[in-house]
């Protein structure tokens, strides 16, 4: 007679679209891009990361921005979670010693630290626990819509305190890869968001096709400049340590502050989720954006990590809570 998984158990599986990935790091690494084809490659990478954020530009509803605002104190700590308290947190781990913290791989995690926080994956979460839903759509919009202009200032910031400064190259790779799609996608939603909304599978397997690419032409540069000399598979046990405790404090600090805060355990929820996590989608463009040569493909390696790790946590997370959400139910 066959057993049927826990619901927490089926959700530690994978991510099928970090394997995807993972799978993009591995073709690189045995035909990375090279000679005559790399030029043509670079420009498919910078109109595919314009066309994911004229897609992001065109789906986000004003109503969905707007919607909540009124709860201005949970907003206001999902938004210092994303915005102050990673960054801090990702920059001390960066200062960390070298046998900790391997130097390569340090600008990603402050990176990292300073990405909005995811839209799709909070809201599941969200759901799955029983949490204020309306709310953590209006507080995961409004951290990517910040983040598109917040992350990359925040970056060049903390990354010039660590002598790599955001050159004017960069900047005027922000505002023409970054921002101009995303305004264009806004201004044109009157008019394409029905056919955005139609074909939303669709445009969603370009999107992360686009995101693909730019992990593919990413890692093709970066091992060609002799990442894999500079990043052994020690470095990468240690990076997963470092995420999961980086994680782990984040859950503990968002707990205990909507706690303290008085918020009502929907609104936890939603703290907790929302305050967490840290967007993929929008951090492998950005990165593509922000982190000259080889330097992109160690910047994306904390991402992808830190994203699968979020995602289990946050499902058996998520059941705890739905579990104790029926469990006080039943007893009324």
């Amino acid at each position: 007679m066959s057993r049927a998984w826990p619901a927490w158990l089926s959700r530690l599986k994978p991510d099928w679209y970090i394997i995807l990935i993972v799978a993009m790091v591995g073709l690189a690494t045995l035909a990375p891009v090279q000679g005559a084809a790399k030029p043509a490659f670079s420009l498919a990478t910078k109109l595919a990361i314009a066309m994911v954020f004229f897609l992001h530009g065109a789906r986000l509803s004003r109503e969905a921005v707007i919607r909540g605002v009124s709860h201005w104190r949970l907003h206001l700590v999902v938004l210092a979670a994303t915005y102050l308290l990673f960054p801090v947190l990702t920059v001390g781990l960066a200062a960390l010693p070298a046998w900790i913290t391997p130097a390569t791989l340090a600008p990603g995690l402050i990176f990292l630290g300073c990405l909005p926080s995811t839209i799709q994956s909070s809201i599941g979460f969200t759901a799955i626990a029983r949490g204020n839903v309306a709310a953590t759509v209006a507080s995961a919009t409004a951290s990517n819509l910040i983040g598109i202009a917040l992350t990359p200032l925040l970056a060049g910031l903390f990354l010039h305190a660590q002598g790599q400064g955001m050159s004017l190259g960069s900047v005027q790779s922000i505002v023409l890869q970054l921002l101009v799609p995303f305004v264009a996608g806004q201004a044109l939603r009157p008019w394409i968001g029905g056919f955005v909304a139609a074909r939303a599978k669709l445009l969603s397997y370009a999107d992360r096709g686009s995101i693909l690419l730019v992990v593919y032409t990413a890692f093709s540069e970066a091992v060609t400049g002799g990442i894999w000399r500079e990043v052994g598979p020690l470095d990468l046990l240690r990076l997963m340590i470092l995420c999961a405790v980086l994680l782990a404090v984040v859950l503990a600090i968002t707990w205990r502050v909507s706690l303290a805060l008085g918020f009502s355990k929907e609104d936890e929820i939603t703290i907790v989720f929302c305050g967490s996590k840290k967007s993929l989608a929008s951090g492998v463009p950005m990165a593509g954006v922000l982190f000259p040569g080889a330097a992109l493909g160690a910047a994306l390696l904390p991402i992808m990590i830190f994203h699968q790790i979020q995602l289990m946590t946050c499902a058996v997370i998520a059941q705890r809570y739905a579990k104790r959400a029926d469990t006080a139910a039943q007893s009324v």
